[in-house]
């Protein structure tokens, strides 16, 4: 018998260290701070002070387009991937609006990279292809990576990306690991890991300009954990400000503006708290929409996200935003609707900036 136990508890050992082999190389667990690749031409200019520069931020939901309903949308529809034509579609469009708009920096969010629900596609390869000759300057970060995740809606590899391209020279960039959702340690391993992707951009007077891209957890319900986010982000900001730094950031959110949460349906509240996390930012920063412009009588041109729900026919809320450092100067902002409505369930926010003067 107790030979049979030693066997028996030896065996249990074995497989719990093999579980934990298995756990970890299916899995990924970067750094809270990483240095990153940078694709750059070598012709690619440098940016001048006092240089206006365009920016434009969008979540292009992996390229699916808008006839589904997935299952891990607040609406928990039963699509699990979109179709071929479905992303090479997506894809042309992307590209054509950034062709169009011609923004100096573009900050793009959920462009995937090995992923099954989008045929394992390099996303940010394939719209470089369209947009190589603006762009000789780009870099991207990973936030959710796995090479299996046990999720039977997606039961095989996942890959999101950041990616940020740029006009000018990109000098560095890094990853910056954000507050990660409060789970059990196998759970943790599969989940999102939010992160920022922050670029530097040489100035021509031997400054900086320091651009972050990022995409923040969406949550299910209110809890604490998008608090711990945007702290964490604004504890980068503060630095940076404190230093006399220049910068912006652009992204996805996934928070609501001051006033909305009441403008919503009751339904269509869940994620939501009504006093908007997002405060420790506006409080301190300027913010592209402004609440005034979110929330007063033109607040349709501002709506940024149109969910994936049978119930909605357009765009219902703002959840997409640049902010910056007061040093920097708005000179013009807009979503653009007219024609993105089909592409993601996000809108596109570009806005002009004035950079600082050469002291």
């Amino acid at each position: 018998m107790t030979r049979l136990l030693r066997y028996t508890l030896l065996l249990v050992i074995l497989a719990v260290v093999l579980f934990g082999v298995l756990l970890f190389s299916l899995t990924w667990r970067p750094d809270a701070r990483e240095t990153l690749p940078v694709s750059c031409s070598a012709t690619a200019p440098t940016l001048v002070p006092g240089q206006a520069l365009k920016v434009m931020t969008w979540n292009v939901q992996f390229l699916a387009g808008k006839r589904y309903v997935f299952w891990n949308d607040l609406a928990q529809g039963d699509d699990e991937a979109p179709t071929a034509e479905d992303m090479a579609f997506s894809l042309d469009e992307v590209a054509r609006v950034i062709r169009d708009e011609q923004p100096d920096v573009v900050l793009l969010q959920e462009l995937d990279d090995g992923a099954k629900a989008s045929d394992y596609q390099n996303q940010l390869k394939l719209l470089q292809e369209r947009v190589a000759d603006l762009y000789p300057c780009s870099t991207s970060a990973f936030d959710w990576k796995a090479d299996f995740v046990p999720e039977p809606h997606i039961y095989g590899s996942v890959g999101r990306q950041l990616a940020t391209l740029s006009r000018y020279r990109i000098e560095h960039a890094e990853r910056l690991q954000l507050p990660v959702a409060p789970s059990n340690f196998i759970s943790r391993q599969f989940q999102p890991k939010d992160a920022l992707l922050a670029v530097k951009l040489p100035l021509s007077d031997g400054g900086q300009l320091t651009v972050f891209n990022t995409h923040l957890q969406r949550a299910s319900e209110p809890d604490g954990h998008l608090q711990a986010q945007v702290a964490a982000v604004a504890k980068v900001l503060d630095k940076y400000e404190s230093q006399g730094l220049p910068w912006l950031i652009g992204g996805d959110f996934n928070l609501l503006p001051l006033g909305q949460y009441r403008r919503l349906p009751v339904e269509r509240r869940t994620p939501y708290s009504a006093d908007s996390e997002l405060h420790l930012l506006w409080d301190k920063y300027p913010m592209i929409p402004t609440n005034n412009e979110a929330g007063g009588i033109d607040r349709a041109k501002w709506l940024t996200h149109y969910p994936n729900d049978p119930g909605l026919n357009g765009p219902d809320r703002t959840v997409d935003y640049l902010f910056y450092s007061p040093k920097l100067k708005r000179l013009q902002a807009q979503v653009r609707q007219d024609d993105t409505l089909r592409i993601s369930d996000h809108l596109p926010v570009i806005a002009r900036f004035l950079l600082p003067a050469a002291p």
